[in-house]
């Protein structure tokens, strides 16, 4: 048995420390919240419950994916964008009836939170979900984190620096018998999302209010 030493406030709401971190969000009110773990053990699927389910219930969400791949490139070769990028334009922005596209090429990914979530403009959101990015907002206390791990030692792995924790979810959820006891929500979304739901949903008129 392992346990994790976590504080809250009230019946959901996260306790969040006074930090010089906070300056994040630069005033606005909006939730950032991380999701981390190894790879296959649930980030994106974890993600994609959360953005459908909130904002089927009316929430404004945003997200970020962090992409390893040093040569991935969203745009296709040969298409009329790609042309204009290999012409030399420094960014691109791509109008269709149902979608936006801003392609930038940059010799590097911004390597500081702030300037990332800069990117989203004034998108009035409410949450805003990062799949990866761990070492950015791993000891961002104003940062809650969802864990997601394939088993106990995955998840123990993934832990490691790792603060504050929102709630533990994945393949590992599954695995209830293995685990223990953690003194953390330990959410199957299949049959317990509500859960989780009900925790971020928390977070959000928390830092709305």
């Amino acid at each position: 048995m392992f346990s994790l030493t976590l504080s809250f406030k009230g019946e959901h709401e996260f306790y969040e420390e006074e930090s010089a971190e906070s300056s994040i969000k630069g005033g606005l009110n909006m939730l950032i919240i991380s999701v981390v773990g190894m790879s296959k053990s649930g980030k994106t699927t974890t993600i994609e419950y959360l953005i459908s389910n909130l904002t089927r219930e009316g929430y404004r969400v945003g997200s970020i994916k962090h992409i390893h791949h040093p040569e991935f490139s969203i745009d296709t070769e040969g298409t009329d964008t790609w042309r204009h990028i290999h012409a030399g334009a420094k960014i691109t922005i791509a109008l269709a009836p149902r979608e936006i596209a801003i392609i930038r090429k940059t010799n590097a990914a911004p390597n500081d939170l702030e300037s990332i979530i800069r990117l989203f403009g004034d998108e009035d959101l409410d949450v805003i979900l990062i799949e990866g990015l761990r070492s950015l907002t791993a000891k961002r206390k104003d940062i809650p984190k969802i864990v997601t791990a394939k088993d106990k030692q995955d998840l123990i792995k993934t832990l490691e620096g790792m603060e504050p924790i929102l709630a533990v979810t994945g393949i590992i959820a599954k695995k209830k018998d293995e685990v223990g006891e953690i003194n953390v929500p330990l959410i199957d979304l299949d049959k317990e999302g509500d859960i989780l739901l009900r925790l971020i949903k928390s977070q959000i008129r928390t830092t709305g209010s």
